[in-house]
């Protein structure tokens, strides 16, 4: 048994502490909507705190899940932040998508006062926290994911240690860039089939087992066509993740030309409403035909 705080109990955040009590860790959460908090404690025990500092006092692991670079300095090295209240050689994983910049800051910081700390965005979405097979990219030293990596197991499928600090963040970031234009050409291939009038069930079920398969594929093929998007990771949060890949991108020189252009379809669907919507909507900006 680990004593471990958990800051923030949202959609993904939520689900992973579960798996973690349930695994028989000794929980202490904090959530900023102290309302959330008080319901996850109702329903699977542990401890409230009141502050990310009070939350980490005692505790030999924290861990973040929150939602933007903003957020996670606040809880990290803000005022009541855990890292001042964090003993020297506790752990601090993040499971927040953030930029690289903040990232590679905070495993500074983690040094300077001797703690370890890992960035470890994750990809699988809800249902994965639900079923507790997400994947984690990981950066940090070889010590952090040596103490990170059981810890995470109760909650993941997969577990790689990319590199030092900053590199979670990084990976994270290709994987978007990849999805983005995979569900692009996923939307239009869906137009086209229902613009020549085919069953897109067939139309699945012949492509599917080839060279165009993927996970959205498998899971969006069958929704899009039925215009179901209430569900899943937000557009919103999809157009948050691309800037932090445009960000990263300027300072390294690289270009992202396709991404640039699906990132500007985003935002057509954010002007039609949809920016809580799974991003899947993507295709709700191309005519049925």
């Amino acid at each position: 048994m680990t004593r471990i705080a958990f800051i923030g109990l949202g959609v993904m955040g939520g689900p992973i502490a579960r798996h973690l009590k349930q695994a028989g860790h000794d929980l202490t959460v904090y959530n900023r909507s102290r309302a959330k908090a008080e319901a996850w404690v109702a329903a699977y025990g542990g401890t409230l705190a009141t502050s990310p500092a009070e939350a980490a006092r005692e505790s030999e692991v924290v861990i973040s899940c929150v939602g933007t670079d903003d957020d996670l300095s606040g809880v990290t090295l803000g005022r009541d932040g855990a890292f001042a209240a964090m003993a020297k050689g506790s752990l601090y994983i993040d499971h927040t998508t953030v930029s690289a910049r903040i990232a590679r800051q905070l495993g500074v910081e983690a040094k300077s006062r001797g703690l370890l700390v890992v960035d470890a965005p994750l990809t699988g979405g809800q249902i994965g926290a639900e079923n507790g097979t997400l994947s984690i990219m990981c950066g940090g030293s070889e010590a952090s994911m040596d103490a990170a990596r059981p810890i995470m197991e109760p909650y993941s499928k997969r577990i790689v240690h990319v590199g030092g600090p900053g590199t979670g963040q990084t990976t994270k970031m290709c994987n978007q860039i990849a999805f983005a234009g995979v569900i692009q050409s996923l939307s239009e291939a869906l137009r086209f089939a229902q613009s020549a009038e085919l069953d897109v069930a067939k139309v699945y079920e012949a492509i599917s087992g080839g060279a165009a398969q993927s996970w959205q594929m498998d899971n969006r093929w069958a929704t899009m066509a039925e215009e179901k998007f209430d569900f899943g990771f937000a557009v919103d949060w999809m157009r948050k993740d691309l800037g932090l890949a445009f960000e990263e991108a300027r300072a390294l020189g690289a270009t992202l030309p396709i991404t640039a252009l699906i990132d500007q379809f985003y935002a057509d669907v954010q002007q039609m409403g949809g920016g809580r919507l799974d991003t899947s909507a993507i295709v709700k900006r191309l005519p049925k035909g």
